[in-house]
C-alpha cells in the first residue's frame, strides 16, 4: 500500500488504478499524462518490461476513450543499457501510441542524456508526423540551441524549469537566471515555433507571462503541473478554459522515485513538503 503522503503524487500501484485516477481528474476538466515509475536500468529486461507495459497502457487508454496520454523517460526504456535498447524500445512504443491514437512525451532527464534523446525524438517525431512530444529544460544553457534545431519539428514541446542538479558549466544556477532563461524560451517557442505549446510549470508567473503570450501571438497552449501539486489551480484554470494536463506517475517503485528525486536535487524534497502543507 502506498503511504498517504506518498499517494497525493502516485496515481496507485496499477495501471487500472492510474486509469481511474485519469477518469476522475478528466470529470474535473484535466487530462492526464500517465508514467510508469521506473528509470535507470542497466540491464535490458526490465527496460523491455516496462517497454511492453507502455503499450498496454497505450491500448487501455485508446480503448477506455480516458482523456489521457503517456510519458517515458530515456533511462527507463533502456539509455542505459545502450543508445540501442532506448532507441528500439522508443519506437516500439511510438509504433503503438500511432496505431491507437495516443499522444507521446519523452521526458528529459541529466544533461548527459540530451544529445541522444534529442536524436531520437526528432527521427521519430518526422517520421509519426506530430504525435509526440519531447520535454526541455529552461536551466540548461545549450537550451536555445535545442530549441531552434526543433523549430520545425512536428509535435509538441514542454518546456520545464529542470529538476536535476547539474553543473555550473552546463547549466543556470540562480533561480533568478533560470526564470529569465524561461520566459525567454517561452517566448521563442510562441513566436517561432510550429508545433504545440505545453507549459510545464507550477510557477503563477509563468503560467500568467504563457496566458499573455497567447494573447500576443493568437497561438493555443496547454499547462502542465503534476499531481498532488497545486490541484486546485489545475482544477482552476481548467474551469477558465485553459487546456490542463497533469502528470501522474504511477507503480510499485514510488519508494525509489521519491528518494531519488530528493537525492538529485535537494530542493525537490522542500518542494513536495510545500505541496503537501499548500502553500
Amino acid at each position: 500500500m502506498i503511504p498517504p503522503i506518498a499517494s497525493r503524487f502516485v496515481a496507485g500501484e496499477s495501471a487500472a488504478g492510474a486509469l481511474d485516477h485519469a477518469r476522475r481528474m478528466n470529470d474535473d476538466g484535466v487530462a492526464v499524462i500517465l508514467n510508469l515509475l521506473g528509470e535507470h536500468y542497466d540491464e535490458r529486461a526490465p527496460a523491455d518490461e516496462d517497454a511492453a507495459a507502455y503499450v498496454r497502457l497505450v491500448e487501455d487508454i485508446a480503448s477506455t476513450g480516458i482523456d489521457a496520454c503517456v510519458s517515458v523517460k530515456p533511462s527507463q526504456i533502456g539509455l542505459d543499457a545502450g543508445d540501442h535498447v532506448f532507441e528500439e524500445n522508443y519506437r516500439r512504443i511510438a509504433e503503438a501510441a500511432d496505431e491507437h491514437g495516443v499522444f507521446l512525451w519523452c521526458d528529459m532527464e541529466d544533461h548527459e542524456t540530451t544529445d541522444v534523446t534529442l536524436d531520437a525524438f526528432e527521427e521519430l517525431a518526422r517520421e509519426f508526423d506530430g504525435g509526440m512530444g519531447l520535454c526541455v529544460q529552461a536551466n540548461l544553457k545549450r537550451t536555445p540551441e535545442d530549441l531552434e534545431r526543433l523549430a520545425d519539428v512536428p509535435g509538441k514541446i514542454r518546456l520545464v524549469k529542470g529538476a536535476y542538479d547539474e553543473p555550473a558549466a552546463v547549466a543556470h544556477k540562480q533561480k533568478s537566471a533560470v526564470n529569465e532563461a524561461y520566459k525567454e524560451l517561452l517566448a521563442y517557442l510562441f513566436r517561432e515555433y510550429d508545433g504545440g505549446i505545453a507549459v510545464g510549470s507550477h510557477d503563477p508567473e509563468m503560467i500568467a507571462y504563457a496566458r499573455d503570450l497567447g494573447a500576443e501571438y493568437d497561438r493555443d497552449y496547454e499547462v502542465q503541473m503534476l499531481m498532488g501539486v497545486r490541484e486546485d489551480a489545475q482544477r482552476e484554470l481548467a474551469a477558465d478554459g485553459v487546456e490542463v494536463w497533469q502528470y501522474a506517475p504511477y507503480g510499485d517503485k514510488w519508494f525509489s522515485y521519491f528518494y531519488r528525486r530528493v537525492r538529485e536535487r535537494k530542493e525537490n524534497a522542500l518542494f513536495a513538503l510545500r505541496a503537501v502543507v499548500g502553500v
